[in-house]
């Protein structure tokens, strides 16, 4: 079978599987969102914390928790990793302390589900911080996305209310019932695939051919690899994250990876529908995720599996930085996965791909991350978009805009507009400030147009909450661990402030009955206009920055 086969073959397959869970996942969790009843151990986790769930929240109470909870956990995760080394499970190694400057990163790093790492985890965080930190903050962060995105949804569906549900309740069903029991089934069929689970703090390899001897740092790697790919989070236990054997073993380990990173995003459409009350606009949002990722992941395989240059010509593909276990176009979808969503997670290194493969990561990103996007930030992200092309529709027929039965006023796309230009502010205000100064060009591995991907690819990863990075930047600088963490937190939590204060302008208002002139929404036509307007808005926005960098490096 010819590469190119094996990677229609990889990602069809992935298709089909995605369309089988799509419908009984989405319902799972329209029931879980939509359910009154709360298991005794709900109960005792709201007793624990002092939530009353019986007691529904407004849009500016349901901020301040959601702002109240991930605060705390930033300042937990800082301080638990500057006292690691007194605690038990630490690797003791010299030279890898945390300074606090790298703490601050990695805290809001992980609590902002971005999960930049400016460090290497088997010889820095212990086993203890992995666990009780790092995996923590996985769980919960995922969580707050989801519990946003429902928030979003109910904004929908409700009329005449305040009320958008109470985020306690939301942060634990999304924990307890969804992210927890598919973690730990998953984590079983890793542990089979051969992703290590132990304690060991340092395990002696066999002599290398040079006659050293290797210590490879072992942990409970498998429980963690799970969640960081199902919630959308991909931090590393190892510093090569899944090109590393302990992480990603095998071909097939690598599939189930992709599919762990896909599934949630993909389903939550299918929750969206149900909640709103027609599974036809739920059809609608996937087909526009569908759409956005097909193309970027035939884009991406394209530009690496055929790109013209020296070495993919002489050799048929760009196998620099690729596990040779993957393969280039294996690679290439997890590569578009990982950046279609916020993943973050990489089993190559960016940083050596082509040029237009390099480039499509970034577009991937810059897009706002919504094909199908973080684990719930997905789907409220394309929910804005869908808000903005009904507005573009009004303007054209010259009448106000609807959706779902809503009025699109100044109010809301004010709203929805704002929550559109965070990402690409902090992104170009970052590079810009980076490129101007000296020292802050000398983090770059490469000059030139290369150069400048580096910077602009961090800050669009850490803007976007992704991760992932072109490897050639030195980013464990305090500078760089100062800006990109408030890179992390401002397009975090800023968007989602302007997502529930929408959603509570929108709950607020009645039905606004269907006409002649309203825009069906669950139509190709509006698949194709949503994916236009998408398209369009990034390309507007951030064509002149990629033109500096990745397309100049292209026709260089």
């Amino acid at each position: 079978m010819s590469t190119t086969t094996a990677g229609i073959v990889f990602v069809a397959s992935l298709i089909l599987a995605l369309a089988l869970v799509h419908v009984p996942l989405g319902d799972y969790m329209y029931r879980v969102y939509d359910g009154r009843e709360h298991s005794r151990v709900e109960r005792l986790v709201y007793r624990a914390i002092g939530a009353h769930p019986e007691v529904e929240q407004p849009w500016p109470v349901y901020a301040r928790s959601v702002l109240a909870f991930s605060a705390v956990g930033i300042l937990f995760l800082f301080f638990f990793q500057l006292v690691q080394g007194r605690l038990p499970l630490h690797l003791n190694d010299p030279g890898t302390e945390m300074t606090p400057a790298l703490a601050w990163n990695t805290a809001v790093s992980f609590v902002t589900n971005t999960n930049w790492q400016n460090y290497s985890g088997e010889s820095t965080q212990g086993h203890l911080v992995q666990m009780a930190g790092l995996a923590v903050q996985n769980f919960v962060s995922a969580a707050v996305g989801m519990a946003v995105a429902v928030a979003l949804v109910r904004g929908f569906a409700r009329r005449h209310t305040g009320d958008l549900g109470n985020f306690w309740v939301d942060l634990v069903r999304g924990t307890l019932r969804i992210l927890l029991p598919i973690a730990f089934v998953f984590a079983l069929v890793l542990v089979v695939g051969g992703v290590i689970q132990n304690f060991h703090l340092h395990d002696q390899a066999a002599r290398t051919l040079s006659g050293t001897r290797q210590t490879i740092t072992g942990g409970p790697v498998a429980s963690q690899e799970v969640i960081k790919e199902l919630g959308t989070n991909g931090g590393g236990f190892y510093n090569a994250n899944s090109s590393h054997p302990f992480e990603n073993p095998a071909t097939w380990t690598n599939w189930v990876e992709i599919f762990l990173l896909l599934v949630i995003s993909f389903s939550l459409p299918r929750t969206f529908g149900r909640m709103v009350g027609s599974r036809r606009q739920g059809y609608a949002i996937v087909a526009v995720m569908g759409t956005i990722a097909l193309i970027s992941v035939t884009l991406t395989n394209l530009f690496q599996l055929q790109h013209h240059g020296t070495v993919p010509t002489a050799i048929g593909a760009s196998m620099e930085g690729v596990e040779q276990r993957f393969g280039v176009s294996n690679s290439a979808t997890f590569a578009a996965s990982t950046t279609l969503t916020s993943t973050g997670a990489v089993d190559s290194f960016h940083d050596s791909y082509t040029s237009l493969g390099g480039l499509m990561m970034m577009f991937n990103m810059q897009l706002g991350e919504v094909a199908p996007g973080g684990t719930g930030s997905g789907l409220y992200g394309m929910l804005i978009l869908a808000v903005i092309t009904v507005f573009v529709a009004g303007l054209m027929v010259g009448r106000t805009p609807e959706y779902l039965g809503k009025k699109i006023t100044p109010r809301e796309i004010k709203l929805a507009a704002s929550y559109f230009l965070i990402s690409p502010l902090i992104v170009l205000v970052g590079t810009a400030a980076a490129m101007a100064m000296p020292g802050r060009r000398a983090s770059m591995l490469n000059s030139g147009p290369h150069g400048l991907s580096e910077v602009l690819y961090a800050f669009t990863s850490a803007a976007n909450n992704n991760g992932s990075a072109f490897a050639g930047l030195t980013g464990n600088t305090e500078w760089y661990n100062t800006a990109l963490g408030l890179a992390m937190l401002f397009g975090r939590f800023l968007p989602i402030i302007f997502v529930l204060a929408l959603a509570g302008s929108l709950a607020r208002q009645g039905t606004t009955p269907a006409s002649i002139g309203t825009l069906p929404t669950h139509r190709p036509q509006f698949v194709g206009m949503v994916v236009g307007v998408t398209v369009i808005l990034v390309a507007l926005t951030f064509l002149p920055a990629l033109a500096l960098g990745p397309l100049a490096e292209g026709i260089h």
